[in-house]
């Protein structure tokens, strides 16, 4: 049985602004021996700014954006803001990256979704070329060419455009990138091209698809890591209460959002998730819902069990059984959030 590792997740922003106590949060998880503090960005706060204020006052923890959504900044201004903030950590930032969706990416960033395997693999092949810094970058293209080429239906170059070799040496030119991925495909992308994956919902219960597409990645000549030098980081919702009911209804809105009301209602990553492992009648039943706009419907039908699998609730003894199964997995990092409270039971329990 392997040692797990901690990391703790600062989340999305209410609308009201920062996550209260956060900063209390992320020094006592630097001082207890967490291995990692991670932001997040969906269309609301981005994920850098926090990480670079917060992420100040550490000293140990490594430093990650969980995800930077790669529609909202080209390539080269992603490399030049991961050399930036591992200069000024000290060499501890971890560049997750992500393609989001097509209502994020489309009606938010106002970008094409269009062929987003290859745009991903366009993507990281040019942030390692700016940190390897061996010459001025050029891109082949076709959807990040580097100097701009134009195409169809897009503005004509000025001919002027030059190949550049990034100005500042970055402190590492291996700064690794873990990729935020739900598809079979990307997640296989994710074991060829990067150093660590960033699932949105795991269950250590049902391993086998995410161990299969990975086996798919590491199987590729040339692939980056090995299965045993690859992370797989997670989160996993902590909740520790004697009422396993109140802490099931509390995620069931989050569940019901993601599998129910995400995507399209036949193209949904999010839902097939819940489907592999057997609930797609309820998955059909909670979209419909979702869809209606009965969203207080739709979060009721989301199963206990479903959220027992994919979650860590209830009483201590309850939760303390429940984190073998995440020990025997393939998991190496559980990344959790909330107050400084749960931040010393979280370290109590997995770090002991």
């Amino acid at each position: 049985m392997k040692d797990l590792k901690l990391g703790y997740s600062t989340g999305y922003w209410p609308p009201t602004g920062p996550p209260h106590g956060v900063a209390e949060a992320v020094a006592e998880a630097d001082r207890l021996g967490f291995h990692s503090v991670w932001t997040a960005e969906s269309y609301g706060s981005d994920a850098v700014s926090p990480l670079a204020w917060w992420g100040s006052s550490t000293t140990n923890v490594q430093l990650g954006t969980s995800i930077i959504q790669m529609s909202g900044r080209t390539p080269a201004m992603t490399a030049m803001t991961a050399m930036t903030l591992d200069h000024l950590s000290g060499g501890r930032f971890i560049c997750g990256l992500g393609v989001s969706g097509p209502q994020v990416v489309e009606g938010w960033y106002g970008q094409p979704f269009r062929r987003p395997l290859s745009r991903t693999r366009e993507y990281i092949a040019i942030l390692r070329a700016i940190w390897a810094r061996q010459g001025p970058v050029t891109a082949p293209g076709p959807q990040l060419p580097l100097p701009y080429t134009g195409g169809p239906g897009q503005p004509e170059p000025t001919g002027l455009g030059k190949s550049i070799k990034a100005n500042l040496r970055p402190l590492r030119a291996d700064i690794p990138i873990y990729l935020g991925a739900e598809g079979p495909k990307n997640i296989g992308l994710a074991a060829e091209l990067c150093d660590g994956w960033l699932p949105l919902f795991y269950s250590p219960n049902h391993e086998e698809f995410y161990r299969g597409a990975l086996d798919a990645g590491f199987a590729i000549d040339g692939a980056r890591r090995t299965r045993e030098t690859f992370e797989i980081a997670a989160p996993v919702p902590l909740i520790i209460t004697d009422d396993v009911e109140a802490a099931a209804d509390f995620l069931r809105p989050t569940y019901a959002l993601y599998f129910g009301g995400m995507g399209a209602k036949n193209t949904n990553f999010h839902a097939d998730v819940a489907i592999r492992m057997g609930y797609g009648a309820e998955v059909d039943q909670i979209t419909d819902l979702y869809l209606e706009g009965k969203k207080d419907e739709a979060a009721a039908l989301v199963p206990t069990r479903l959220v027992e699998q994919l979650a860590l609730i209830g009483p201590l003894d309850k939760v303390r059984h429940d984190l073998e199964a995440w020990r025997d997995s393939q998991v190496t990092t559980l990344l959790i959030g909330g107050d400084v409270a749960l931040v010393r039971t979280a370290a109590e329990l997995v770090l002991g």
